[in-house]
């Protein structure tokens, strides 16, 4: 392999390729199964947060991974699993990341979320309960509650 890496962002990819077009418009993201297939790093970015070109940036990256999973056709079990990937392992070899991952004497850098699993976490599209850099907590989200009310109050909790 020639070491390339490839990133696709696709929300901003989807919204503004083929944005001039007549009908049918092209939605534009690159061939990141085929890639994948082929043995190639590819990884998930957020290129506009916020701003004039994608007003809808949040940095979220499960959303960008919600929507790449979509327009990439990755919908099997195993791809979304392995999806998780596109927006961790990948990512931090394309950035030539060293020491990354949960392993001991890495540093202590991490985002917890409240799912059973990686599907659960997409699937669910859980906000990070805690953010983690170098040991310490820098940013915490407290776990939102859904209750109907029906006959009497249940917790809906969108698990299987």
């Amino acid at each position: 392999m020639s070491g390339i890496n490839f990133v696709a962002n696709p929300l901003v990819n989807i919204h503004l390729q083929g944005r001039f077009d007549t009908y049918p418009k092209r939605r534009g993201v690159t061939r990141v199964k085929e890639m994948l297939e082929a043995g190639i790093n590819v990884c998930f970015g957020h290129d506009d947060v916020f701003d004039p070109w994608y007003p809808l940036g949040t940095a979220n990256m499960l959303q960008v991974l919600h929507m790449g999973l979509h327009v990439c056709q990755l919908m099997g079990y195993g791809q979304i699993n392995d999806g998780l990937n596109l927006i961790t392992t990948h990512s931090a070899k394309t950035l030539h990341l060293q020491d990354y991952g949960l392993s001991v004497g890495n540093a202590a850098n991490l985002v917890i979320l409240p799912a059973e699993n990686g599907f659960d976490a997409v699937r669910r599209q859980t906000p990070a309960r805690y953010s983690i850099r170098h040991g310490r907590v820098i940013a915490e989200t407290v776990p939102s509650q859904t209750t109907l009310h029906l006959t009497q109050p249940e917790a809906v909790t969108f698990k299987r």
